[in-house]
């Protein structure tokens, strides 16, 4: 009987040690091409990242957005580079540009190379610098006023939602009171108060004044939406496991809060955040439309859309662009809103 070592011998088939160790090679190496990838981990944030990249709506709108802030941050950059500025009358400075009603002199409001957006009638303002720092003031007024209502509805809904008893009753009922008021007739009434208080009625009330109080009348106001969604996600968040295994452990209430709600909490704040914020620019809007937020000589949107209101027949084209201008912002941060929740949830839908 033949040893199947001694066979091997005899057939000299043997492969060496050379030949052995390339044929390990080339097996290792035909396993590994033929074997699976390795499945890569991705965080919520990264998963997010990804389905907001493959929706086009989302991203034109966040460019929009996004360049809507910078041209309003950059609005003194580009009045040094125009060579204009939004509170010089070039219209009365230069004979010619308004005629004998205060009116431009050429086609459609002024538009010209030396005024790209026309001037504004009776004083002459260059139309471009204006709309650009009134950009600026109305949509830095909005961001500080969402910024304080979000963090106050958070606080609010927060501790009334995991709290619960007592506290959530008296902050629930507060809650209610202040929804119950109308708000733009408390604007109207309110804000001519909040100036008094601080400056006689017969001096001019400063800016600085002005944008307080505005600020201060609309996020008082503004918070209780976010605190009731914050409050009905909390109410169902506190009776989930990992909030009971948290108190086991004895974590207090503050880290149970901070580590496990706001988590979980972030995405329908983002999400009605981004719904606030084109509400605060309509608000700022309507508030210096009607005469009681920022008068001149500051840039405004809705001080714009007052005077327009008033020479539309003379001049429809100045009221053109600050409006073309609004409509584009607030739809784009309404569709990065509807983008947002659903990255962040893509079984939401539209």
């Amino acid at each position: 009987m033949t040893n199947p070592s001694q066979a091997v011998k005899a057939g000299g088939d043997t492969p060496g040690p050379e030949s052995e160790g390339l044929s390990k090679e080339q097996g290792g190496g035909l396993a590994k091409a033929g074997a699976p990838a390795e499945a890569v981990g991705r965080s919520p944030g990264q998963l997010m990242w990804t389905r907001f990249k493959r929706d086009r709506t989302g991203v034109v709108s966040a460019c929009v957005v996004i360049f809507f802030f910078a041209v309003s941050a950059l609005a003194p950059v580009i009045s040094k580079i125009y060579g204009k500025d939004p509170y010089t009358l070039y219209g009365q400075n230069q004979y010619g540009l308004l005629d004998d009603f205060g009116f431009p002199t050429g086609a459609n409001g002024g538009m010209s190379g030396e005024h790209w957006f026309g001037l504004e009638p009776e004083l002459g303002r260059d139309v471009f610098m204006q709309l650009l720092y009134g950009m600026r003031t109305s949509l830095f007024t909005a961001v500080i006023v969402t910024i304080l209502m979000v963090v106050t509805g958070v606080l609010v809904g927060l501790v009334g939602g995991y709290f619960g008893g007592k506290v959530d009753y008296w902050l629930g009922r507060v809650t209610d009171f202040l929804m119950s008021f109308p708000s733009q007739l408390f604007f109207i009434a309110t804000m001519p108060v909040v100036t008094a208080v601080f400056v006689d009625p017969a001096e001019e009330t400063p800016t600085y004044l002005r944008a307080i109080a505005m600020i201060s009348v609309l996020w008082f106001l503004g918070w209780m939406a976010m605190a009731r969604l914050v409050r009905s996600q909390v109410l169902t968040l506190r009776e989930r496991e990992f909030v009971e295994a948290a108190k086991v452990t004895g974590a207090s209430p503050w880290r149970i809060i901070r580590k496990e709600l706001l988590p979980n909490i972030f995405t329908p704040v983002l999400v009605q955040g981004t719904y606030m914020l084109p509400s605060a620019i309509l608000s700022v809007a309507f508030l210096s439309f009607i005469g009681v937020g920022y008068v001149e000589p500051t840039p405004d949107w809705g001080r714009m859309f007052a005077i327009a209101g008033n020479i539309y027949e003379n001049d429809p084209t100045y009221m053109f662009f600050p409006g073309i201008a609004m409509v584009v912002f607030v739809v784009a941060f309404n569709l990065l809103g509807d983008s947002v929740r659903d990255a962040f949830d893509p079984k939401s839908g539209r």
